[in-house]
């Protein structure tokens, strides 16, 4: 798999890597969704450094592993993963949002090498994914290629999604795996205020899937949940992730605000010093 010799410190120190350059980027595009890609570092590093079996160098590679964002606007975080882990280089994260960039503010799939799929409206992602998983199932020599998604918790209001989860049950597609980003916030609050999920677990469960729960910054948990997703051979698979919203940027933490907002120079500035220090607690970090 892509990245499997690295260490869990290492791939804590990719998420912080990944962390740093979303800041970077949204501070220089002056718009874009800042909360929910940094909540997401940790389950992208484990994802594109870890997890997903894929060649950057050969992103059309048949035996690939396929990964599809749901949430679209979150798509800062996949942009740094993809150009981290080689699909791109690294400089043009800087035209974030630009006209005629190929990185827009929600994902083209023509656009980039390795992006599976267009994500604007939501609640589309795990119906894509399940029609990918559900024609796997025809194709000679597919059983070990799966299929990954990321959705937020919030776009769990879109009756797609249940649309979706319910095909996935009936056909029993135990190639996806589907991660819900549970955060707790969007756009006009927090979830359980807008629209409540809970039993989250339950609902999932009584549509057939296999539901696990983990805290969405630990890496160990995270590689451990997709493995256990794969080792299940006759239902789908989701794993509800426990995250922070604005993860390692304290006065971002947990503010639904900062779902669609990007920070100015200073607040930017502040962040990176956040970010690169973790205060203290990371070894050779530096301001």
């Amino acid at each position: 798999m892509q990245g499997g010799q690295l260490t869990t410190k290492q791939l804590d120190a990719k998420a912080s890597l990944l962390r740093q350059d979303i800041i970077a980027m949204l501070e220089k595009a002056g718009s874009g969704h800042s909360a929910g890609p940094l909540g997401l570092a940790d389950i992208f590093a484990a994802l594109y450094f870890h997890i997903l079996n894929i060649r950057p160098a050969e992103p059309e590679w048949p035996d690939r592993d396929v990964f599809f964002l749901s949430n679209g606007h979150c798509v800062p975080v996949q942009y740094v993963a993809m150009a981290e882990a080689g699909f791109f280089d690294k400089s043009e994260l800087a035209t974030l949002r630009q006209l005629g960039s190929r990185l827009q503010g929600h994902p083209e799939r023509t656009k980039l090498p390795g992006l599976e799929n267009t994500s604007g409206p939501l609640g589309s992602g795990l119906s894509q994914a399940a029609g990918y998983a559900y024609t796997l199932q025809y194709i000679d020599g597919a059983p070990h290629r799966f299929v990954y998604t990321v959705m937020g918790d919030g776009e769990l209001n879109e009756g797609n999604i249940w649309e979706a989860a319910m095909f996935a049950g009936k056909y029993k597609l135990s190639q996806l795996t589907a991660f819900v980003d549970r955060n707790n916030i969007q756009i006009d609050g927090t979830t359980e205020d807008v629209m409540p999920l809970e039993d989250l677990r339950g609902k999932w469960e009584s549509f057939g899937w296999h539901v696990q729960e983990i805290d969405g910054h630990n890496i160990e948990s995270i590689i451990d949940a997709a493995s256990m997703a794969r080792a299940i051979t006759n239902k789908p698979s989701v794993i509800i992730a426990h995250t922070i919203p604005g993860k390692g940027v304290d006065f971002m933490e947990y503010d639904y605000h900062w779902h669609g907002m990007a920070p100015n120079s200073e607040q930017a500035k502040e962040a990176l010093r956040k970010l690169r220090t973790l205060d203290g607690k990371i070894e050779g970090a530096h301001e």
